[in-house]
């Protein structure tokens, strides 16, 4: 299989190429922002209101490259620029992703700080950690495991004392199931890799490519009960609630408190006795930027460490405050826990990133249900083949990629499993089926849903299962929306929990899509905000973290 690294290079120059064509329009930053999923427009508050944001820098404006989760400062960014007369104008990424548009040197000009939820990856990325000035934590929240109260007293846990050798134990016996981001998009899931990596390796410093081979049996046995991922932790809750029957959340200790707030799902929150990876949340001004986007920096970062900002801070996210004379929220536990050390080289940690990804996570099983009809010919259908083409590269090992491409009705149904013994003969048999895609038909949307579900069957356990439906139009043959209702609601329950992830392109009926979304528990994604080839790789790309 390609070695992450270079898969990692490969999905960077995609990016890069998005940004630059951006950079050059009018709403420069949407697309990044657009791609990250978390946020699809800021309040006027922060960004300056509506059809003003052209990319450029403004005095007493700062472009903060930001971890999507801290969208729920929004509120408290916007008492900063009451108080000190700075306007935030977020564009909201995951952290990795973050690190590579820095280490790319794209992020120069185009931003004027980082707030990532830790520098921690950066730093290992020489060219991405030399872009910072500075770095100052504002708050910090550790990695937590959040647990149905039913399931913690039938596992006969005592939370303060649970370890992560007690979890894996119980997932290891078939008795513990749980949601997870993916690690190679969400800092949350990447320092859940790390803290459950360290505490069953037994490294007493940090992780080792050593340490990492020698627990390798029980990272696999731990990422067996895994059975939701995400790309951003908000739909992973979601997905949580609906769902019902996955025992737990690892995420974020401010996650899951957050989620018991608004949801009322009663989770008990647990942080392992034998150490966690905490997130510090730290404003980084960069190098490239002006002097007085730095000396706004310095004065946003003073006003959100001052004790009122703190207290707010806490109450309102349920992070823990920097500031010694405040106290936390009366949700977090005062006890200590171990810190864990991150990964002391770039090596070890896309190394872990790596053996994840390839050999320790359940493999994917995805439908690609594409529409190759008739208003697809020409410049529609060539930027489908373009997107499907380099995502190639980051198909997994043991993943199972179906092409259902359809028109007035199903035309195929091509399936390929990407073989760690020979990866390159999936991934040939998926850009050959690509490339012979062919316009033509009318457009059978819910009839070809239905062929993807028979395809899915019944083995959702074995995989992480999903629906990727791409279409330019609405429904114009077969099936009828309100049938395929009648026909999901009717599956098996084992079948309903795989969802149905549309993409809108084109001249497609988004409100149409965001039904089937909702119907089936998936997530709508938008390739409607680029022109010309390539425009559906963002969203494809995205869709990524969710399989």
């Amino acid at each position: 299989m390609t070695h992450r690294p270079r898969q990692r290079l490969r999905r960077l120059r995609r990016r890069v190429a998005r940004s630059l064509v951006a950079l050059l329009a009018v709403a420069a930053l949407a697309p990044l922002a657009a791609c990250s999923g978390s946020d699809d427009g800021a309040p006027g508050g922060m960004s300056g209101g509506a059809g003003k944001d052209d990319g450029k820098p403004r005095a007493g404006t700062l472009r903060i490259l930001a971890s999507s989760e801290l969208a729920d400062m929004k509120p408290l960014l916007a008492e900063a620029r009451k108080a000190t007369g700075i306007t935030v104008r977020p564009t909201w990424t995951g952290t990795l992703d973050a690190v590579e548009l820095l280490g790319s040197g794209k992020a120069d000009g185009a931003y004027d700080a980082v707030w990532l939820s830790s520098n921690d990856y950066l730093r290992l990325h020489p060219d991405a950690a030399r872009r910072i000035t500075s770095e100052t934590p504002l708050m910090v929240s550790p990695v937590a495991l959040g647990v149905r109260p039913a399931t913690v007293e039938r596992l006969g846990w005592k939370p303060s004392d649970v370890t992560w050798s007690q979890v894996h134990r119980a997932v290891a016996e078939g008795r513990l199931t749980y949601g997870m981001t993916d690690p190679d998009r969400s800092n949350s899931g990447f320092s859940a890799l790390v803290s459950v990596a360290s505490g069953l390796s037994g490294a007493q410093s940090a992780l080792t490519e050593a340490d990492v081979r020698g627990a390798n049996g029980k990272l696999k046995e731990f990422f067996s009960g895994q059975r939701l991922t995400s790309g951003s932790s908000g739909w992973l809750a979601t997905a949580y609630a609906r769902r019902g029957n996955v025992d737990a959340l690892i995420n974020y200790e401010s996650v899951l408190l957050s989620l018991n707030r608004d949801s009322r799902t009663g989770l008990t929150v647990i942080r392992p006795r034998d150490g966690v990876v905490t997130a510090d949340y730290p404003l980084s001004a960069l190098a490239a930027a002006a002097p007085e986007a730095k000396d706004s920096v310095r004065a946003l970062t003073a006003y959100l460490r001052t004790p009122d900002a703190q207290r707010k801070l806490t109450r309102d996210t349920f992070r823990r405050p920097v500031v010694p004379s405040v106290r936390p929220a009366a949700p977090l536990a005062a006890d200590a826990r171990r810190e864990l050390p991150f990964p002391g080289s770039r090596s070890v940690a896309d190394g872990l990133l790596h053996s994840y990804e390839n050999k320790l996570r359940r493999p994917s099983r995805t439908v690609y249900v594409l529409d190759t009809s008739g208003s697809m010919a020409g410049d529609r259908l060539k930027a489908l083949k373009a997107a499907l083409t380099g995502l190639t590269g980051d198909f997994r090992e043991r993943e199972e990629v179906t092409l259902l491409p359809f028109g007035s009705s199903v035309k195929q149904v091509r399936t390929h499993t990407v073989d760690p013994a020979d990866p390159q003969r999936g991934l040939a048999a998926i850009k050959a089926d690509t490339a012979a895609l062919t316009a033509g038909g009318e457009t059978a949307i819910y009839s070809s849903l239905k062929s993807a579900y028979e395809q899915i069957g019944d083995g959702t356990e074995s995989a992480f299962t999903s629906i990727v439906l791409m279409t330019d139009g609405e429904n114009t043959t077969g099936d009828t929306a309100t049938g395929f209702s009648s026909y999901y609601r009717a599956l098996p329950a084992e079948r309903r929990v795989t969802p149905v992830f549309p993409v809108v392109f084109g001249d497609s009926d988004r409100g149409e899509l965001d039904r089937i979304a909702a119907l089936t528990g998936g997530r709508l994604f938008d390739a409607t905000k680029e022109q010309g080839p390539g425009s559906l790789d963002g969203a494809f790309e995205e869709i990524r973290g969710y399989q």
